[in-house]
């Protein structure tokens, strides 16, 4: 079986609190998504959310469906999924039909595709698809996003080290979805803060996956609630699943790209509470 999972529990703000580093790591990071010739989920009791990473090396591989888990004939039966390869180029064959899905492409699947492969063209510089989840009420078609497609806003600035474009990829704007919203963020070189000022959005939960991250540089993501703030240190090609309750900002040691996707009821963007900088603790 070429699909493995492991399943994380909701917990909340207050038992949150009593947890050191490892317990916030083991609750909250997200270590590895990678692995040769498989694919990977972690599947988090928030909003059902499930974030992974398909990396074939040596063959092409299948999506499979998780009997203990999702018990349900094809991983898609009741659910959608979001692709962008962070590695070199490949292909994504969904039903039949194969679409290219190059470095920094996305690629929306919807609810009822019964056969998705995973390809790389090239072993030697092998595609890397992250991959989010969520559950679907209606189906939507297939179909590929590249960053000239992508809805493009730039924010920030370099006086205050957080001069970044952010690439709305499957977001309503772009493509139709039923409740995933992923997009990419690239920071500009000698920018290193995402998501500053900070914000919560009490409808819809986050995963930021980190990548880009130079060797020998890390970032260190904050989370938790406004007025109580925790860290937890990332490194290149890892994933940190944020809770509605909680904040979702990070810096690095040096610029780096990461990629954000968002489930809820709420499919607004721009709906979130956001934070004054002096208000942090």
């Amino acid at each position: 079986m070429s699909t493995t999972f492991e399943s994380r529990y909701a917990i909340g703000p207050n038992e949150t609190k009593s947890l050191d580093t490892k317990g916030l790591r083991e609750n909250f990071l997200i270590e590895k998504l990678f692995f040769e010739d498989q694919v990977h989920f972690v599947y988090t009791h928030y909003d059902r959310y499930m974030a992974g990473g398909a990396f074939p090396v040596n063959k092409k591989i299948k999506l499979e469906p998780i009997e203990p888990l999702l018990k349900e004939p094809y991983f898609l039966s009741r659910r959608e999924l979001g692709i962008i390869n962070v590695g070199g180029n490949g292909k994504v064959e969904v039903d039949g039909e194969t679409f290219d899905v190059n470095n920094k492409e996305a690629l929306y699947i919807g609810k009822g595709a019964k056969e998705v492969y995973f390809s790389s063209n090239d072993s030697s510089n092998p595609a890397k698809f992250y991959l989010n989840s969520t559950p679907a009420h209606h189906t939507y078609p297939t179909k590929r996003v590249t960053r000239e497609d992508a809805n493009k806003i730039e924010l920030g600035s370099m006086e205050t080290a957080n001069h970044r474009v952010i690439n709305q990829m499957l977001l309503h704007t772009v493509i139709q979805t039923c409740q995933l919203q992923m997009g990419m963020t690239e920071l500009k070189p000698g920018s290193v803060w995402n998501t500053m000022p900070a914000h919560t959005h009490d409808r819809r939960m986050e995963v930021y996956f980190y990548f880009d991250v130079p060797e020998g540089q890390s970032v260190s993501h904050f989370m938790g609630p406004i007025d109580e703030t925790r860290h937890i240190w990332m490194q290149n090609e890892q994933a940190v699943i944020s809770p509605p309750w909680s904040i979702h900002s990070g810096a690095g040691t040096s610029n780096y790209t990461f990629i954000w996707g968002m489930a809820g009821e709420n499919m607004d963007y721009d709906d979130m509470d956001k934070a004054a900088i002096t208000d942090l603790k």
